[in-house]
């Protein structure tokens, strides 16, 4: 996907994809897979991401709001991903299946060692 539809897709929602856009205009490294999944297994599985990010106190942006959403989208999910280019943030964008659209972007603050 072009660099330039990924920003048009994160410019103006919620606060975990303006992150990921200042992420992605900041030389961060962005990836969308061919490809999509169903929302019902993404949902259970972000489901258990935010209960291990609670249990383990890590920073996370929207992944509550995140799992609602795709336990709600009725239809195949793209995927994709931005690294912030210090490796603090790891985000998460969930698609529509032909990439046109945004449901949700969640943010992971990554451990660093040391």
């Amino acid at each position: 996907m072009e660099r330039a539809l990924l920003e048009r897709l994160l410019a103006g929602k919620d606060g975990a994809s303006v992150a990921a856009l200042a992420a992605l205009r900041h030389g961060g490294s962005h990836v969308v897979r061919d490809g999509a999944t169903s929302p019902e297994s993404l949902s259970h599985i972000y489901g258990r991401r935010l209960r291990h990010t609670r249990r383990k106190g890590i920073e996370t942006m929207n992944l509550e709001r995140t799992v609602e959403r795709l336990g709600r989208h009725q239809h195949p999910v793209r995927l994709g991903q931005i690294r912030a280019a210090d490796g603090s943030w790891a985000f998460m964008l969930f698609l529509t299946e032909d990439g046109s659209g945004l449901i949700a972007c969640t943010g992971v603050q990554q451990a660093h060692d040391g």
